[in-house]
């Protein structure tokens, strides 16, 4: 199989939990003291003390602060054991139980058409399968589908439609594929490539640390057709000047190319780590969620999630939120600014906006049924916790009205310290909402009951 083996994974994996448990243990004192500081909320911006489940939420680029109007923050949220008491928090009339747990950090989560459950364990480089769910909302069989993966992140069924032939896998470096008939526990093939080289000229580590640098989670969508299949890879730095800097070659950038990986081109640019993509099945429209650079300031500028138009460009590195240019790269580019696509959706900036996905379910009311929701990782970049909660995001006809609502919350204690971070969401056959959590290595369920 393409990739690495078990142990030398696992090896690398517990080495960087080693040098990032340091880097956060040198940072923990001083992201209490911020945390405990209280809100420090500026307009729309605000923070962990702002969120509550069914609260509204509207950025602008109205809004925006001018760049470095605060100090830039370097705040890292070790995660602490959940403590005693400590649930996930949704709005009334909806129930959150515990799904799976004592996982190893999982990532992305997706539905196959057969209902079972398909999660990444990015840092092992495991795909596991859960099937079934029980009375009080547990699964009831799981099985490891592949190994030996570099990073795996995005996980497609296809071709689109209820009976799949292919389970595809995002690599860091590469998009494979295996063999796959409905109801498959276990991959029933080897892996095949079909895109090998996802960043040309990249030079991959050693077996001790798959990574090709920079951000490293790769998504995998497929139009509704079937006939184009889009993947997501994230920049190698947070600002760069593109005109000298090789390393950035295919990043930042939505790639598409056809199912068997031939005619690879850019669809979309100019943006910085677009983690998760998804399809509208309703209208067709690809979505991303984007995580945005650092080092502007704690208000600058907004992750994001919008829809993706094809040739579209936006920003990065030289601007960002529409025409506002960079000014680490002032004066640069001058002829793109007004070819810069201003988002749908602004959400809180250093978020670390994640993975989304359709609600496709009839059990949640009405106004959820086709609309989007998103993980929000947490942030590092700001004197104040944000993020840490999954949100709602509404639409019209297909399209952002411009705000998004917090749903599920209380992954931060009232002190500040982060016990959970959602990453992946999934609807699962029963119309539930499947959230993964790396941090608690949890997989919550969040159903509607109506008390």
């Amino acid at each position: 199989m393409n990739g690495l083996s078990n142990r030398s994974t696992m090896g690398w994996w517990q080495g960087m939990a080693i040098a990032v448990g340091f880097m956060l243990f040198l940072s923990v004192a001083s992201a209490q003291d911020a945390s405990q500081a209280g809100a420090a909320s500026t307009g729309p911006f605000t923070d962990f003390h702002g969120q509550q489940p069914g609260k509204v939420h509207k950025i602008t680029p109205a809004d925006l602060p001018a760049p470095f109007a605060t100090k830039s923050a370097a705040i890292f949220s070790p995660a602490v054991p959940m403590p005693e008491g400590a649930w996930p928090q949704a709005p009334a009339g909806f129930k959150v139980e515990r799904y799976a747990e004592k996982l190893q950090a999982p990532r992305l989560i997706r539905t196959a058409p057969n209902g079972d459950l398909f999660v990444a364990e990015t840092f092992p480089g495991k795909i596991l399968v859960f099937r079934g769910m029980t009375k009080d909302g547990k699964f009831e069989q799981t099985e490891t589908f592949a190994t030996d993966l570099r990073l795996p992140f995005g996980i497609a069924f296809y071709p689109p439609g209820p009976n799949p032939k292919y389970v595809y896998v995002g690599n860091t470096n590469s998009v494979v594929r295996f063999p796959y008939e409905n109801g498959d526990l276990k991959a029933r093939g080897p892996a095949e490539a079909i895109i090998p080289e996802l960043l040309p000229g990249a030079v991959m580590s050693s077996a001790a640390s798959p990574f090709a640098g920079g951000h490293f989670t790769r998504d995998v969508a497929f139009s509704r057709d079937g006939k184009q299949m889009f993947v997501s890879v994230g920049s190698h730095g947070n600002i760069a000047d593109l005109d000298t800097d090789a390393s950035e070659v295919h990043r930042a950038n939505i790639l598409v190319a056809n199912p068997d990986g031939s005619n690879l081109r850019v669809y979309a640019s100019g943006i910085r780590n677009p983690v998760g993509i998804a399809v509208d099945p309703q209208t067709g429209l690809l979505w991303t969620s984007v995580n945005e650079r650092d080092e502007l300031g704690d208000n600058l500028p907004p992750d994001y999630i919008t829809h993706v138009e094809d040739g579209g460009f936006y920003g990065w590195p030289w601007y960002y939120t529409g025409g506002n240019p960079d000014p680490r790269l002032k004066g640069k580019h001058p002829e793109l600014k007004d070819k810069v696509i201003v988002p749908d959706v602004l959400l809180e900036p250093h978020n670390a906006s994640l993975e989304l996905t359709f609600y496709t379910g009839k059990q949640f009311p009405k106004e959820y049924q086709g609309q989007i929701f998103a993980a929000e990782h947490g942030s590092w970049n700001r004197s104040v916790r944000t993020g840490y909660e999954v949100i709602f995001v509404p639409l019209k006809k297909g399209r952002a009205t411009g705000e998004y609502q917090d749903f599920l919350t209380g992954f931060v204690t009232p002190e500040g310290k982060v016990w959970g971070r959602p990453v992946g969401v999934a609807v699962a056959p029963d119309g539930s909402l499947l959230v993964t959590d790396d941090a608690s290595n949890s997989i919550w369920r969040v159903s509607y009951t109506g008390k």
